[in-house]
């Protein structure tokens, strides 16, 4: 047994509890609207979506809702409303959204994560977790990815299910 595990673990649950430590750079999502499934991206020239809202108004529900979810990860300002665009509406269905996460899953990230002593880098693609922590790089598992997984529950896999079915594929 690896007692070293618990400690991380708590390490883990302590830095869930505070989503400023991370910093989103760059993110590929699947998100699931009411009438179709869009590709949102956040990248250095900034959001984009597929949904016609965004193509039409720079703008959308979608948007709106991880910026709504992942304000203390984002580190940038929101979009602005766009002139034309149905506020409301749009605003309703982030409210909506944003309760409903199971819409939302993660292709691929990669964020900083300040830990306590050292800033990390976090990606994750396709299921595949990595971070430059030592501790990962000898256990394939940390309290920084342990942290994101905590604050991505649900739009992520697990890093311990990621972990285990790549052993058993070895």
């Amino acid at each position: 047994m690896d007692y070293s595990i618990i400690s991380k673990i708590q390490k883990a649950k302590e830095y869930a509890e505070d989503p400023s430590r991370v910093t989103f750079n760059s993110l590929e999502i699947e998100f699931r609207g009411n009438n179709n499934t869009y590709r949102v991206t956040l990248g250095p020239d900034g959001w984009q979506c597929t949904c016609p809202g965004f193509q039409t108004y720079g703008i959308c529900p979608h948007i709106m809702t991880l910026e709504k979810l992942f304000t203390p990860m984002l580190k940038r300002e929101r979009l602005p409303y766009a002139p034309g665009q149905n506020i409301v509406s749009d605003v309703e269905k982030a409210n909506q959204y944003a309760h409903e996460t199971d819409r939302i899953r993660f292709i691929s990230f990669e964020a900083t994560f300040r830990g306590g002593h050292n800033t990390y880098h976090v990606t994750y693609h396709d299921g595949k977790w990595n971070c430059d922590n030592p501790y990962f790089q000898s256990r394939g598992v940390c309290s920084n990815t342990m942290a994101m997984e905590k604050l991505l529950k649900g739009m992520v896999k697990p890093v311990f299910l990621v972990q285990e079915s790549q052993q058993s594929v070895e």
